[in-house]
């Protein structure tokens, strides 16, 4: 018990690191490689719960595709000029401290009242859990709704190409000037 305990606070205080990491970070990939172990911890936490499916679907789904919209839309901008735009006056520092004064009293608020949250106690055990839930799921969603998977993923291809496309033509933002 003591184990799962320390696993558990081990990869929240990882995956917090990793999701301050991609605030911080000044280079975009940096930032987008520092979202992935977010989502990466995210998941983690979720097999430690005993949420394999979750887990395997945040996986899939945000560490595996969104991350590569990310990276596709990270391709489209010139990084040297963006980088430029962004302003250091007193406004945004000011922005700045009050954000991370507003999330370390969070983070405070969250540690003051953990002695009156009991949220092990409300966990279903795996024993609880009907195993048929995952296989139900997966018939309504691929037999009702094929159509929607269908459309999102010739959707998806269509935006991958064009993005591509836009990106090397004249004009586009790698474009030689």
């Amino acid at each position: 018990m003591i184990s799962d305990a320390l696993l558990f606070w081990f990869l929240a205080f990882v995956t917090v690191g990793s999701g301050l990491a991609v605030v911080l970070f000044t280079n975009p990939i940096y930032s987008a490689l520092s979202l992935v172990m977010t989502m990466v911890g995210v998941s983690a936490l979720f097999v430690t719960l005993g949420a394999y499916f979750i887990a395997g679907v945040q996986l899939i789904v945000y560490a595996g595709a969104v991350m590569v919209l990310f990276v596709m839309v990270l391709m489209l901008f010139d990084l040297k000029q963006e980088l430029m735009a962004f302003s250091r006056g007193q406004i945004t520092g000011a922005l700045k401290v009050i954000s991370a004064g507003l999330f370390l009293g969070l983070i405070f608020g969250i540690i003051t009242k953990r002695s009156n949250l009991s949220f092990v106690d409300k966990i279903p055990s795996p024993a609880d859990i009907n195993i048929d839930n995952s296989k139900e799921l997966g018939t309504v969603l691929f037999a009702r709704h094929i159509f929607g998977f269908e459309a999102l993923g010739v959707l998806l291809l269509v935006i991958a190409v064009g993005t591509v496309a836009l990106a090397r033509s004249k004009g586009g933002t790698h474009a030689k000037h």
